[in-house]
């Protein structure tokens, strides 16, 4: 008798911690259970730790409640502006409500990854290559909002989608290398013209300074020149400024030209006398002088050669040569009387 308890009690013992290895189940922290008794529903989301089912009839799904990151395949497309693009990204979801995504969908991550395709190739096409290049928070920010509405019924939350790259073709890529060579090339010369605008006002400013001096032009000639000149293998050009020559001409003294010029038959006054040398000279000679030539002169200008007075000349033999060959005779016995100059008299 005692022997058939020991065996029952025995047999139940075993039974019960069976029954207990079958029924316990342990939910980890970052996941739920989902209980169906019999296909149906049972209870509410099982919580992380340790619980109890009933072997053979109830069935436990654990749901994982992490953030997945699921890659999307990249997709072709044609954009707005008729661009062929590949595009590829990256979808951060997680399941909020573990009941619903059991029961509402089959594969909650097969179904994301789906929709998340789909809505990538419908932002393509939807979006310029501008868009896709240099706005892409405007086309993340649509394309979580397209794939976080169906799956909204599904339990699932969409945390966010990033456009990982965009691939263009060789074409494409070289064409907008182009371009982009272009503007840095615009940009440049239009930073150019404006130095040189700038430098021209400050050129102009420092012109009109010099201008109020200007032994300033000199000076900075001179400061031009020295820098020039301490590079020992070059070649020093210096320009020599007209208005110095011009100075230099004014300011030196022409010998043999009267004191104004430009005025025929006029001299300084009409009772200027000859020198005592001419004087004198004139009287050896034997020859008349004209002391004072004044208005007589003026008037001479206008005689003819055959009634012209008798008119002191500076010259000496040279000059009655001359004299002989303008009146066409060959001795000087036939030129009209003269007064030498000083110089001339032997």
């Amino acid at each position: 008798m005692i022997e058939e308890l020991a065996v029952a009690g025995v047999t139940v013992a075993t039974g019960l911690v069976a029954y207990a290895m079958a029924a316990a189940r342990v939910v980890k922290q970052y996941e739920r259970g989902v209980v169906f008794r019999l296909g149906r529903l049972h209870g509410d989301v099982r919580r992380p730790g340790f619980t109890m089912i009933v072997p053979a009839v109830d069935r436990i799904r654990k749901v994982n409640m992490q953030i997945v990151t699921m890659p999307v395949p990249a997709q072709e497309g044609i954009t707005r502006d008729n661009v062929t693009v590949r595009v590829d990204a990256v979808v951060y979801f997680r399941v909020i409500d573990a009941a619903n995504a059991v029961i509402e969908v089959e594969d909650y991550r097969f179904a994301v990854s789906q929709m998340a395709q789909t809505s990538l190739r419908s932002i393509i096409g939807k979006s310029d290559l501008d868009d896709l290049l240099s706005n892409r928070e405007k086309l993340n920010q649509g394309l979580e909002l397209m794939i976080d509405s169906p799956a909204v019924g599904w339990g699932v939350q969409i945390d966010r989608v990033e456009i990982k790259d965009v691939s263009l073709p060789e074409t494409m890529k070289r064409s907008m290398a182009r371009q982009a060579e272009a503007d840095r090339e615009r940009r440049a010369r239009v930073i150019n013209a404006d130095a040189e605008l700038q430098a021209s006002k400050k050129l102009a400013q420092a012109a009109g300074e010099m201008s109020k001096q200007p032994a300033a032009l000199q000076l900075r000639l001179l400061q031009t020149v020295v820098a020039v000149a301490a590079e020992k293998n070059s070649t020093l050009v210096l320009p020599f400024p007209v208005e110095l020559l011009r100075f230099l001409e004014r300011a030196a003294p022409q010998p043999g030209e009267p004191a104004e010029q430009g005025r025929q038959g006029e001299v300084a006054g009409a009772d200027a006398a000859p020198s005592p040398e001419v004087e004198a000279a004139a009287a050896e000679a034997g020859l008349p002088l004209a002391a004072g030539i004044g208005e007589d002169a003026a008037v001479a200008g206008s005689l003819p050669a055959d009634e012209l007075p008798p008119m002191a000349t500076g010259g000496g033999e040279d000059a009655v040569e001359e004299d002989a060959s303008r009146t066409g005779s060959s001795r000087v016995g036939d030129v009209p009387p003269m007064v030498a100059g000083p110089g001339a008299v032997s």
